[in-house]
């Protein structure tokens, strides 16, 4: 009895011993991977913005120039905090990229990024995050398919506003075949994205310095 207890105890160690130095492993390639996967993943958020505002059509770093947006909002319906991008020309903010998220697509929420330029115009609207279905619902992706494209050049008043809608719906933008309730989730999202920036347009595109030599910014709100 004595010498199984001696056993168990000795195997017990073993494990602890095991289970530290594993622990001290995967700290040990943490700590030294931590600072290249967070530099890979600052590039591939840029690149998603670059694909809305190219490199020359702004002179300032775009992951740099931020706002904070405000969570749950009732335009944007963010369910955690995202920053706004700001693209300058001459110190001149011309170009915001605002997150927003559509709760209602057909299989949850889509997470989408809508570039608006100074005059109201959309410079582009990519999505950043969904689960729709293979084939159908995912011809939202920029990856998939030009059917986001159809954006670019629209406004508040490009198409009337009972035309921002799907063609089903009797509006302008395309569904898809066999999936409407994606497209239309978008569509409602870029909108509500639109009146957003029109209503915090003062805040969105004031300041002629980057925010690093201004005044800590504060979360926008939505105008009444």
């Amino acid at each position: 009895m004595k010498v199984l207890g001696q056993s168990i105890t000795r195997n017990g160690l073993i494990l602890g011993a095991f289970a530290v130095a594993t622990a001290v492993l995967i700290a040990g390639t943490y700590l030294q991977t931590r600072e290249r996967i967070a530099a890979e993943q600052r590039a591939a958020e840029e690149r998603a913005l670059l694909e809305i505002v190219p490199r020359e059509a702004h002179d300032n770093s775009l992951l740099d120039d931020t706002l904070p947006a405000p969570v749950g909002e009732d335009k944007l319906k963010l369910a955690e905090p995202r920053p706004i991008y700001r693209a300058r020309r001459g110190g001149r903010v011309e170009t915001v990229l605002v997150p927003a998220r559509a709760p209602d697509g057909y299989s949850g929420a889509i997470d989408l990024v809508v570039g608006v330029d100074r005059d109201g115009t959309v410079a582009g609207v990519r999505v950043l995050e969904h689960r729709e279905t293979p084939g159908l619902g995912d011809k939202v992706d920029r990856r998939k398919s030009d059917w986001i494209d159809d954006f670019a050049g629209r406004s508040l008043e490009n198409p009337a506003p009972a035309q921002w809608k799907v063609r089903k719906d009797k509006g302008v933008f395309d569904q898809f075949t066999g999936a409407t309730i994606t497209p239309r989730a978008v569509v409602a999202a870029t909108r509500r994205t639109l009146e957003y920036v029109k209503a915090n347009e003062a805040t969105l595109f004031a300041g002629a310095t980057p925010p690093a030599a201004a005044e800590p910014a504060r979360a926008v709100e939505s105008g009444p």
